[in-house]
Parts: C-alpha cells; structure tokens; sequence
C-alpha cells in the first residue's frame, strides 16, 4: 500500500544535447521514461507522475497507463519542474515529501527509490539522497562522477558536508558517488526553489550546493550500487542490454 502523503515526480524533457529524444528512446520495446516509471511504482512508497513541458512525453506516459503533469518549458532545472507539477497535483497540501528521479535511471531497483525516504525519519534532515562506495581510482578523478563528501551519523548514514566534481577527500578512507535521487520535505523543497543560485552551485555546476550554502540539512543513505544513467549512446545500449528480454 502506498503512502498517500509521499509523492514521486520524474522530471522529463526532450532538450539532452548528447542524446536528443532521450525520454522515448526504446529499450526493450519501451520508452525509456516509462520503464523509469515502472521502477518508481514498483516501489510503492507513494503516487507516481511524470512531469513534462513535452506533449509526446505525456502522451507516452498515458498511453502505458501513468500519470502525467504538464509543466511550463521556461525552468530551469528539474527541482523548478517538479515543484511546479506538486502544486498542480496536490494544490491542498496534502503530501509532505516528494521523491525527485530522474528520467534517465531506466534500470534503477526499486529498493534504491525505497532507500531515499529513510534519512526523513529524522526531523532534523531537510533533503535525503544516496550515495555508494567508490572503488576505483577511474571513478574516483573521473569530474562526471560528484562526490558526497559527509560525517557519520550512524551505519549507512552520512550528514551532507559538501558535494564535488573533484575526487574527494583527501587521503585513505572512502568515498562516496553521489546518486541524483533525492527525498525533499514539501517546507524544505519550497525554500529550495525560491533561493536564487548560490556561488558554489554556479562553480562546481551542483544544484544541491545551494540547499548546504543556505544551512539546509542533508542527509546520505548509503547503498551498494549506482544505477546507471543513460547519457551516451553507449550508456543506451548498456541498458538495451540490461532490460532485454530474456529468451528460454
């Protein structure tokens, strides 16, 4: 049973440069944004939609029995997007957390859209995400990949201290691949949209850096694996082969 007061908004748009058309690009006889819905469903933690300035994505979505959220074309980020589409659904200010996914984690588990929620538990934390061990010196210098850099709170946990496209920190002892899946209460992801770009979000190209300028609190769930975003063709045909269907 879903939890009527925690909602699941997948940003979708059409305008990726590296590779267009990203939302409807079939894999395995889906579109990629329906397969991304199918995994937020199945984990059941509450109402699913997508949210889309683009009539084809909506289309796409209803056609496979999903929900969809028509949203201006001007903002400026998925946050923006999703905070428009929680005002549209939910008007009364009913649900109290939304669940941000991106449309391009296709072959993301359930559990890891499950695992976001639970840094909330505790009053203190504004916005939860996850994060997983690196382990490799590739991941680990590689700009692409952002690094969660925080404090132990208790096993599994971290408290956000900073986030960088630099391998850090410094030194023996691990680190950490951020995960763009992030958790907001409705009061914190409010204040976040209505905070202008701050200095380090501009210079390390972070949105997440302007929550931790402005004193919000966030919090890191530790899981073991990064689900794979599709941003190449190459990161397109992974997944095809991923979700293929297997043959008996």
């Amino acid at each position: 049973m879903t939890e009527p007061r925690t909602l699941v908004l997948i940003p979708a748009r059409m305008a990726a440069t590296r590779l267009p058309g990203k939302p409807l690009l079939d894999i395995a006889g889906l579109p990629m944004i329906v397969h991304v819905l199918r995994r937020a469903e199945a984990a059941g933690i509450g109402r699913v939609a997508v949210a889309t300035d683009t009539p084809d994505i909506a289309a796409a979505v209803t056609a496979h029995g999903g929900e969809a959220v028509m949203t201006r074309a001007d903002h400026p980020s998925g946050s923006d997007r999703i905070f428009e589409a929680v005002g549209q659904i939910d008007p009364k200010g009913e649900v109290q957390i939304i669940v941000n996914l991106q449309g391009d984690f296709p072959t993301i588990h359930p559990d890891n859209i499950r695992s976001v929620l639970a840094p909330l538990a505790d009053p203190a934390v504004d916005i939860a995400t996850l994060a997983a061990q690196i382990h490799t010196e590739e991941e680990a210098s590689n700009p692409n990949v952002v690094k969660a850099v925080g404090s132990l709170v208790s096993a599994g946990r971290l408290r956000a201290l900073y986030f960088t496209r630099a391998s850090a920190p410094y030194g023996d002892g691990p680190r950490y691949h951020h995960i763009g899946l992030y958790a907001y209460r409705r009061a914190a992801l409010e204040r976040f949209v209505s905070l202008p770009p701050s200095p380090l979000e501009q210079q390390e190209k972070l949105e997440q850096l302007r929550a931790l300028e402005a004193g919000m609190r966030i919090d890191i769930g530790i899981v073991d694996t990064v689900p794979r975003g599709v941003d190449t063709p190459a990161d397109l045909e992974t997944a095809r082969q991923i979700l293929k269907p297997r043959s008996d």
